[in-house]
């Protein structure tokens, strides 16, 4: 199992640094940051003092060094918009997002497996045809359209929910809704496939034969062989709630990552948005990382193979 950690803790470590330094090259490929900071109009001059404050006057791997030396002592330099650390803002944001995050993840697991094992169970009926369809709608419906229908119906027409901001518990309901709905639709569908297989299996034939309760054979025995390709799609799921945050974020005002990165976007603050880049890589690596070592936990035959 040492061996294990090991080995993904050096994939993760490699992949977040790709991922950073992505972030860092893109930043800068896309033209000059001081002249889109202070426009078209700006004097050879005043570009020249910015780039001086901001470091941009160095050479290029000068740069790419610094950067990562502010990486290693939880640097990510100073928002130009707002005049404040980077680490500052996005960690007072990042609360809000994770717990929207989190929420919506529940909703789609808590949904989309149950279903999944519904349709597998009741493969080519009118269950099975039923679910098809609403993960297939899951995956189809945009985001914002369905918060702005969400916003429409629940917030204007009946006044059930408020529209937006973060004013409490209920507040949360219908972003959260919103950006559950594909990470459920794709863990549902893959819960369906997995299941489906699963119970094919002859072990699952020799249980029943044994008499076993059916309750027992599905979420005792096939569950558990089927939950590996399910608990790599919740992993993904995870890296990809704080990507679709952005969008729904911004539809309800929601105070998080996802409108702060909108705000420094339309604000030039490529130090900012770099600064969000990165964090988002990091989260993402870092669950990635857990999901990989969740597999040794689920799939002895995984450990015993790093071993």
């Amino acid at each position: 199992m040492i061996r294990l950690v090991l080995s993904r803790t050096v994939n993760a470590l490699l992949t977040l640094l790709i991922a950073v330094s992505i972030a860092f090259f893109l930043a800068r490929s896309s033209g000059n940051p001081v002249r889109q900071i202070l426009g078209d109009f700006a004097s050879e001059e005043q570009v020249a003092q910015v780039s001086a404050q901001l470091g941009l006057d160095k050479p290029l791997l000068v740069q790419y060094g610094n950067f990562l030396w502010g990486l290693v002592r939880f640097d990510l330099g100073e928002s130009l918009r707002y005049g404040q650390s980077n680490v500052e803002l996005v960690a007072s944001r990042l609360p809000a997002t994770v717990e929207l995050a989190f929420f919506a993840l529940v909703i789609a697991v808590v949904i989309g497996v149950p279903l999944g094992i519904l349709a597998a169970l009741r493969e080519n009926s009118i269950v099975d045809r039923v679910a098809s369809a609403i993960a297939l709608l899951g995956q189809s419906v945009p985001l914002f359209w369905l918060g702005l229908m969400l916003v429409l119906v629940f917030a204007v027409r009946l006044g059930w929910l408020p529209a937006g901001q973060n004013d409490g518990p209920i507040s949360l309901i219908l972003p959260a809704v919103t950006l559950s709905t594909l990470p459920m639709a794709q863990i549902a569908r893959l819960t369906r496939s997995s299941m489906s297989e699963v119970l094919q299996d002859e072990f699952v034939s020799a249980a029943r034969a044994r008499g076993l309760a059916s309750w027992r054979i599905v979420y005792v025995h096939a569950l558990r062989s089927a939950a590996l390709p399910v608990v790599t799609i919740v992993g993904l799921q995870i890296g990809m709630l704080f990507s679709g945050a952005v969008t729904v974020e911004f539809v309800f005002a929601w105070p998080g990552l996802g409108t702060l990165a909108t705000q420094a976007v339309q604000g030039r603050d490529f130090t900012l948005v770099q600064a969000i880049v990165v964090v988002g890589a990091l989260a993402f690596v870092v669950i990635n990382l857990l999901v990989d070592l969740l597999y040794g936990v689920v799939d002895p035959r995984i450990r015993e193979a790093a071993e």
